[in-house]
């Protein structure tokens, strides 16, 4: 008895090992991650786009409509981000985000939590 819970043990390690590692890899040819925020702060507001590509494929023409004004980078490859910032006068609501590949992804912008004590609470 005591030998097969001896050896069940790595077994099992093994497998939880496994699972974990197949849950966080990605098998898409073509994906972005895209995270928006905007922070407002008392005198002046704060607003990126951070776009990381978690595809196996570089991703190309990326075009990012921030509602009345476009960017346009031209490649972005496997692991790579880029934060970029929208230009004055931009609808800080949503962020369309399109690729040569045929990804369109549409993010609304998140406003992080206020702590006290914190620049801008």
């Amino acid at each position: 008895m005591r030998k097969i819970i001896l050896f069940s043990i790595p077994i099992i390690m093994i497998a939880i090992i496994f699972f974990i590692i197949n849950i966080k890899t990605n098998d898409d040819d073509y994906a972005l991650d895209i995270d928006a925020m905007v922070e407002q702060q008392s005198l002046f507001t704060i607003t990126k786009v951070i776009i990381t590509n978690i595809g196996k494929l570089p991703s190309t023409n990326i075009n990012i409509d921030y509602g009345t004004k476009n960017e346009t980078l031209l490649i972005l490859n496997p692991g790579e981000k880029v934060s970029v910032s929208p230009p004055e006068g931009s609808d800080i609501d949503v962020v369309k985000i399109t690729t040569a590949e045929g990804l369109e992804i549409v993010k609304e912008y998140r406003k992080p939590i206020r702590m006290p004590g914190m620049m801008g609470s």
